[in-house]
């Protein structure tokens, strides 16, 4: 039996997953790893243990590939590539001689950096930025992360431009690890991920030298652009068991958009995992928003059936989507499983006028305000837990309605239906609400774990296992559909109130900044 295997390393586990030629799930490993909050607006990772923990899921995955019952006609389960997809604008920084960080990754959530974001902006460069890397000026990005840690780490800057560090996404961190560390390891990245560092041109497709200097980044840091699809390297025998070509690299929305076989311009998806990211491929060009949405690097590789080599995306990022569940659960403390959301939140026939805006890292995409804050209004003596069990998920929902909306506009193209995925992709009545929210269906797969199986995908379409796009779109297959019951005046009510209490979160931390 011949397989690929997805390492899908994202913001709180690390999971290995085994794809057979038909996009089937034959063996998954996951191990979920700590998060680290040091200071109020900070988010950090140990990146020697997000190696660790995906080293350790990747070695379970192929012992149990291994112990499989063999179907006399398959025999052993071949590896036949490797994909990789992660979460995106994490940074790293790390000593090219011994492999170890210099400092905690800084996580694509840390707000760190925002008052030097607000800097550049006053200085007139926001523009410039926007309009050569396709992404507004906001600290979830990488540049303003490594120059952080450039001038925050002792000696770091001085060790940088004589070449002894290395910079990298998670991508970069892991490819370098599997193929040897400071033995040998191989210093890249793809396209998908360069284009998240607000260091990349997406016209050009290279690191950019006016960004460079912005953001005083040594070029002597950075890895080597490639192609998300394509054989970059050889995972290293000693680690995995034999050499294992690594041919496909995306970041986590990217990889999940082409998991939903999203290929033409127009077709989009929304994955609910930790945020929410909505992607529309928009072709062979970037899209200028004006709505104030990310153009970004979909996936460069082999030219897909009736697509292009490098396809293009608009791009929405909600901060908290299961992350809001997860508050109920943690924080609140209403819930004891993030499953029970769904049966709290149908226990009540609506919110009863009660919005939960969930800004507690600010606000995304349309709206990037990083002084918003999280709102809860409506409340009256009858308000229950139901009800703000329900305005939670009604929030998520809502959210990516903003996005639809806005990605409706900038592309003018029409949305006609939504694919999704994640975890929350799970939930049903969320699904309905969002489907009522958009008015259009809301689409989700056979095969939820999108995101691995676009890395998978990628790295397949490099080594031959599928001959090009149109096969991959063969085995996208519908679990269910959710088609839209509300009318079209009461949809816009409920985005009309909606809106009146984003507004009311807006602004509301000292030094904050609407960008």
């Amino acid at each position: 039996m011949r397989t690929i295997l997805a390492l899908d390393q994202g913001t709180t586990s690390s999971r290995a997953i085994a794809f057979d030629l038909n996009g089937r799930v034959v063996a998954l490993a996951q191990r979920e790893f700590g998060q680290h909050f040091p200071q109020p607006g900070w988010v950090e990772h140990d990146a020697i243990e997000i190696w660790r923990t995906q080293l350790a899921v990747a070695q379970e995955c192929i012992q149990k590939l291994k112990l499989a019952p063999k179907q006399p006609a398959a025999g052993a389960a071949e590896i036949v590539a490797i994909g990789i997809t992660n979460q995106r604008e994490t940074t790293v920084l790390w000593d090219r001689a011994t492999g170890q960080p210099v400092a905690p990754a800084i996580v694509w959530q840390d707000r760190r950096a925002s008052a030097r974001c607000e800097q550049l902006r006053r200085a007139g460069h926001a523009a410039m930025i926007q309009r050569k890397t396709g992404l507004v000026l906001d600290a979830y990005f990488s540049a303003t992360k490594l120059e952080w840690l450039l001038d925050n780490v002792p000696g770091a800057r001085a060790r940088a431009e004589a070449g002894e560090l290395a910079f990298g996404t998670i991508d970069s961190w892991l490819i370098w690890n599997l193929t040897g560390g400071p033995q040998g390891g191989v210093h890249v990245t793809d396209a998908s991920n360069a284009s998240r560092t607000l260091l990349m041109n997406i016209h050009t497709l290279d690191w950019d030298d006016e960004l460079l200097r912005l953001f005083s980044i040594p070029r002597a840091l950075l890895p080597r652009i490639v192609p998300s699809s394509g054989v970059v390297a050889e995972a290293s025998a000693r680690l995995l068991g034999a050499h294992i070509p690594i041919a496909g690299i995306a970041g986590d929305q990217q990889a999940a958009t082409f998991g939903q076989a999203c290929f033409a311009p127009g077709m989009a998806k929304n994955t609910y995992g930790t945020g929410c990211f909505m992607l529309m491929n928009t072709g062979d060009r970037p899209v200028a928003s004006r709505n104030r949405l990310l153009s970004t690097v979909g996936w460069q590789g082999p030219e897909l059936a009736g697509a292009q080599r490098t396809a293009y995306c608009l791009e929405g990022s909600v901060f908290m989507a299961g992350a809001t569940v997860q508050w109920l659960r943690d924080g609140l403390q209403i819930i004891d499983q993030s499953s029970d959301v769904e049966a709290l939140a149908a226990s009540v026939p609506d919110t009863d006028d009660v919005f939960l805006v969930p800004a507690f890292t600010g606000l995304g995409a349309p709206d990037w305000d990083a002084s918003a804050r999280g709102t809860l209004v409506g409340l009256t003596r009858g308000t229950t837990r139901a009800h703000i069990a329900r305005a939670a998920l009604e929030a998520i929902a809502l959210q990516s309605a903003d996005m639809f909306g806005a990605m409706s506009r900038d592309a003018r193209l029409p949305l006609t239906e939504l694919r999704v995925d994640g975890g929350a992709s799970r939930n049903n009545l969320l699904m309905q609400m969002q489907a009522d929210l958009l008015g259009v269906p809301v689409v989700r797969p056979q095969v939820t774990e999108t995101t691995a199986l676009g890395a998978a995908y990628l790295a397949g379409l490099a080594t031959g296992v599928w001959a090009g796009g149109d096969a991959i779109a063969a085995q996208w297959a519908v679990d269910q559909r959710f088609e839209p019951h509300l009318t079209e005046p009461a949809r816009l009510a409920r985005i009309a109130r909606w809106r009146e209490a984003v507004q009311r979160s807006c602004g509301w931390a000292p030094g904050g900044a609407v960008v």
